[in-house]
């Protein structure tokens, strides 16, 4: 299986940023370290025109370890190009650096995944809840997060 130029360039700028990739169903993946997302972002935006980031999400798989896994989806809008980058976190440090310098869209993006997973964004200026309220204890994507858990009532806000 031959390498494709993202993964060529990135191991070339930062040899121990990849750990893994693929191409398996015509999906390009490339696995990250993740303390050097920025380092890999930036190369795959300014070198290769991943102009877009189309989505980025969390995949918890307790009781594996490492047990989080970040996905990103990037986009070149020229060429059409989709690649997929993944990141995997230790629960014990469930904290990666925030893609918003390039991309603004991630502000949105990872406070949904803080919100419902519990990952901190390092550098995100604004992480707060987005889709529950504040008074809401835990992160319900979570794995171990259990489905009786009572929450504080909300009442009227004066």
């Amino acid at each position: 299986m031959s390498k494709f130029p993202e993964h060529i360039a990135i191991e070339k700028a930062n040899p121990t940023a990849v750990l893994d990739w693929h191409e398996r169903f015509g999906d390009r993946t490339l696995i990250v370290e993740a303390k050097q997302i920025v380092e890999v972002v930036r190369t795959l935006k300014d070198a290769f025109g991943y102009d877009m980031l189309v989505d980025l999400t969390c995949v918890d798989y307790l009781p594996r370890r490492p047990r989080f896994e970040m996905v990103y989806h990037f986009l070149n809008v020229e060429s059409k190009a989709r690649l997929r980058v993944k990141a995997q976190l230790e629960e014990s440090h469930a904290r990666v650096a925030s893609l918003m310098e390039f991309y603004p869209i991630a502000d949105w993006f990872e406070r949904e995944v803080w919100d419902l997973f519990g990952i901190k964004f390092e550098g995100h200026t604004n992480l707060k809840r987005i889709m529950l309220y504040e008074e809401f204890e835990g992160h319900p994507l979570r794995k171990d997060y259990p489905k009786t858990k009572r929450q504080p009532l909300m009442g009227p806000q004066n």
